[in-house]
């Protein structure tokens, strides 16, 4: 028997499969948040705020 090669679907099946390669990697490349002191970052809001508000 010959062997029929399906080279359109063999395309798709490599750009797919890079595709996923890169999303991986873009993800990785975004750094994790780690240890965030939400109390801190409020307190710094709120002085921002209040000098805004004292200028206009």
């Amino acid at each position: 028997m010959s062997v029929t090669r399906l080279k359109r679907k063999h395309r798709k099946n490599i750009a797919r499969a890079n595709n996923k390669q890169r999303v991986i990697k873009q993800l990785l490349l975004t750094p994790v948040l780690k240890n965030v002191d939400i109390e801190e970052l409020k307190a710094r809001f709120t002085t921002s705020a209040a000098k805004t508000e004292a200028n206009a």
